[in-house]
C-alpha cells in the first residue's frame, strides 16, 4: 500500500484546504490559526490532525516538526492561505501599510524552516493589486529564493462544480524540479453545466426568518449529484438556522424577485442611504437567489444588505449550512462556536472541492514526475 503524502494547514480555519487535500488522498497531520472557534472545528472535522492555536507569529517551524514527528524536509505540502483583509477589494483602506498583508511572509519563514517538497497558497486576487502588486511579486520572490520554482494563476470556484462566483489567487510551487499542473476545468462552455443554486440547496427543510430546527432531516432524497456527494456520511442537516431579520427587512424582500434586488424594493422602505444611491450602484444589496444561477461570493457575513444572500423563495437569509454548501462543504462538517463565527468560517475557507481539485493535481504532477523518472531508468538501461 502506498502511503499517503502529507500536509500541514497553516492560517486553516474551519479546514477548507485540509478538508479537500484529505479528499484528494492527504494525511493531514496539523494545522494552525489564531482564531479559537475556527480551531474548534478544525479539531472536531480533522481528528487524526494536532490543532496548533495561536498567532503563527509565535510559533516556530520547530513547533510542527515536534508534533508530527516529521524532520525538516520530510513534508509533502505546506498549505495555507495568510488572512487577507488586507488585500481584499471589499477593504477600501487596503495596501501594504495593513499589518495583515505581511502575514504572507510568517508562511514563507514556516517554508524556510520546514522546507516541504510542495506548497500551496492561496488568497483574494487583491493581493494582485494592492501596493501596486508589491505583495505579489513579493510573495513569488520569496518563495523563489528558498529554491521552489512556482507560478500563481487566478481559479474560478464555479469552473470547478462549486455553485458559487469565487475567484482566488492561488501559488503552488515545488522544490523537486518537477512540473506544475493546473486542475483542469470541469465545468463551463463546452463542459459540464455549472452547479446551480438548486443543484445546491433544494433538498434542505424550509425555514421561517429567524427559526432554527435545531438538527432535521433532510426534506427530500438527493435532487442532484451534488447533493449526493455533499450528503455522504451525514444524515442529518447541521447549523441550519435561519438569523432574525426585522420586519421592515422581510417587507423589503416581499418585493424581491429571484435575481431581484434593492432596486426592487419600493423607494420609501430603502433604507435611508440607499435613497441617495445610483441604480448602477451596488449592484448585489438585497440579492435574492435565483434556482438557476450561481451563488456570489460567500463572505465572513451573509448579510443582506451587503450581497445577494437572500433565498430564493423564502423571504430570509441563508443559514450556515446552505452557505456551507455553496462552498461545498460535506454535510457532516459541523461548524463550532456562535452562529456569527460559523459564518466566518464559512466565508473565509477554500471551497473544500477546489482544495481537493488543487491537491490531485499535485498527485498527478507526483505521478508524472515519478513516470517521467522511470522512463529515464529504462533508457538507461537498455542503452547499458
Amino acid at each position: 500500500m502506498t502511503k499517503k503524502p502529507t500536509a500541514i494547514d497553516l492560517f486553516c480555519g474551519a479546514g477548507g484546504l485540509s478538508e479537500g487535500l484529505r479528499q484528494a488522498g492527504y494525511s493531514i497531520l496539523a494545522g494552525n490559526d489564531i482564531d479559537p472557534y475556527a480551531g474548534a472545528t478544525f479539531a472536531a472535522t480533522h481528528p487524526d490532525a494536532k490543532f496548533i492555536p495561536g498567532s503563527v507569529r509565535d510559533l516556530e517551524a520547530s513547533d510542527f516538526l515536534e508534533v508530527t514527528g516529521l524532520k525538516k524536509g520530510e513534508l509533502d505540502c505546506l498549505a495555507g492561505g495568510p488572512p487577507c483583509q488586507g488585500y481584499s477589494v471589499y477593504n477600501h483602506q487596503r495596501g501594504m501599510h495593513d499589518e495583515r498583508s505581511h502575514l504572507f511572509r510568517e508562511y514563507l519563514r514556516i517554508v524556510e524552516g520546514l522546507m516541504p517538497k510542495w506548497l500551496v497558497m492561496e488568497n483574494v486576487t487583491g493581493i494582485m493589486s494592492a501596493g501596486e502588486g508589491e505583495a505579489f511579486q513579493a510573495v513569488l520572490a520569496g518563495i523563489r529564493a528558498l529554491g521552489y520554482n512556482v507560478e500563481a494563476r487566478i481559479l474560478r470556484a464555479e469552473e470547478y462544480g462549486i455553485p458559487q462566483e469565487r475567484r482566488r489567487v492561488v501559488f503552488i510551487g515545488n522544490r523537486l524540479g518537477l512540473p506544475i499542473m493546473w486542475p483542469k476545468k470541469t465545468h463551463g462552455e463546452g463542459l459540464r453545466p455549472f452547479t446551480t443554486i438548486k443543484d445546491a440547496l433544494a433538498d434542505l427543510p424550509a425555514l421561517s426568518n429567524g427559526e432554527d430546527g435545531g438538527v432535521q432531516g433532510y426534506a427530500t432524497e438527493p435532487k442532484s449529484d451534488f447533493q449526493t456527494e455533499l450528503r455522504a456520511g451525514s444524515n442529518a442537516v447541521y447549523n441550519h438556522a435561519a438569523p432574525r431579520l426585522g420586519a421592515i427587512n422581510i417587507e423589503r424582500m416581499k418585493h424581491i424577485p429571484q435575481g431581484g434586488s434593492w432596486r426592487d424594493i419600493p423607494f420609501d422602505l430603502l433604507p435611508s442611504g440607499m435613497k441617495r444611491a445610483k441604480r448602477s450602484d451596488h449592484t448585489k444589496r438585497y440579492g435574492r437567489m435565483k434556482w438557476d444561477g450561481l451563488s456570489c461570493t460567500v463572505l465572513t457575513k451573509c448579510d443582506v444588505h451587503w450581497g445577494a444572500y437572500i433565498h430564493p423563495d423564502q423571504n430570509r437569509s441563508i443559514s450556515v449550512r446552505e452557505a456551507a454548501r455553496i462552498q461545498s462543504f460535506p454535510d457532516w462538517f459541523q461548524f463550532e462556536g456562535p452562529r456569527t463565527e460559523q459564518y466566518v468560517q464559512v466565508g473565509n475557507a477554500v471551497p473544500p472541492m477546489l482544495g481537493r481539485k488543487i491537491g490531485e493535481a499535485i498527485v498527478s504532477a507526483i505521478e508524472s514526475g515519478s513516470a517521467d523518472a522511470d522512463d529515464t531508468e529504462e533508457r538507461k538501461a537498455a542503452a547499458g
